[in-house]
């Protein structure tokens, strides 16, 4: 058995979706671009607008898996001085604006091992973060982290690549909450076209899990949207996303437009799932 042994808000949510008869939208954002407080407001725009789960990326000096759209989200979030805390205060806040979505946390493994991997963990369970992506540490390296994610009930959230092949069958019993599938070879960023395989690859997923298969990197669209919605159980959009966000920072940080921002941050968001 892949999962872990409670339930979850994401488990919580995958399934009633999935009894809906209906796929998770997930949008991906940079905690702290512009600013922290404009990321609750914006948290709180996605829900309005309907997404269903939030990954919250901290904001990394070095991201390896990331394109140049969230890279400059990035370096934006980190003038001011966005760290881990921050990043789980921000999503207190938002819990306490109303934000009922399940909060996934999306972080490079250097940030975690610094605060120490059992106060990270506590911290985490602290701020009612229900996920954790790792993009940098192998399964074979993960069997700490998956032993205190387990015990702290929050969900490690495994990558599979078109590329990762004979490895998708030693990732799955190690997979919890759902599985991230990549759409493309490379970084993250919109893309007009996708592995020529892709469906054939979730497939080749789905035939090994019993946990929900999302898709992510590149989707921009709504007809993207639609597209892998007939075959996946969630679609993540990332960079479209924190491209919108980069577009609204003139309105959002005057606060006499700052509605005005969120409002085109929502109403973008919204129509991905129309």
């Amino acid at each position: 058995m892949s999962a872990a042994a409670a339930t979850n808000a994401l488990d919580l949510t995958f399934e009633r979706l999935k009894a809906e008869g209906k796929t998770a939208l997930m949008p991906f954002i940079t905690v702290g671009d512009p600013n922290p407080d404009a990321t609750v407001d914006i948290l709180v725009a996605l829900q309005e607008a309907g997404a269903d789960i939030v990954e919250l990326g901290v904001p990394y000096s070095d991201p390896l898996a990331d394109g140049p759209v969230i890279q400059r989200a990035s370096e934006r979030a980190l003038v001011h001085h966005i760290t881990i805390d921050t990043c789980l205060d921000t999503a207190r806040k938002a819990k306490e604006r109303g934000v009922t979505m399940p909060f996934v946390l999306f972080t490079y493994y250097n940030p975690a091992l610094q605060i120490g991997l059992d106060r990270f963990f506590s911290k985490l369970q602290e701020a009612e973060i229900s996920g954790l992506i790792i993009p940098d540490l192998p399964y074979e390296e993960s069997a700490e982290v998956l032993a205190l994610a387990d015990a702290a009930n929050i969900r490690l959230v495994p990558l599979v690549a078109p590329t990762s092949n004979d490895r998708i069958a030693r990732i799955m019993p190690s997979a919890r909450g759902f599985i991230y599938c990549v759409s493309s070879v490379g970084v993250t960023g919109e893309r007009s076209s996708f592995f020529e395989g892709i469906e054939h690859f979730i497939d080749t997923v789905k035939e090994q899990t019993e946990l929900p298969v999302a898709i992510g990197f590149g989707i921009s669209s709504r007809e993207q949207v639609r597209r892998f919605s007939e075959f996946c159980d969630g679609v993540v959009i990332g960079s479209a996303i924190v491209r919108k966000i980069e577009e609204s920072i003139p309105l959002l940080q005057n606060p006499e437009t700052k509605s005005q921002g969120l409002l085109q941050i929502r109403d973008f968001v919204a129509q991905l799932k129309s």
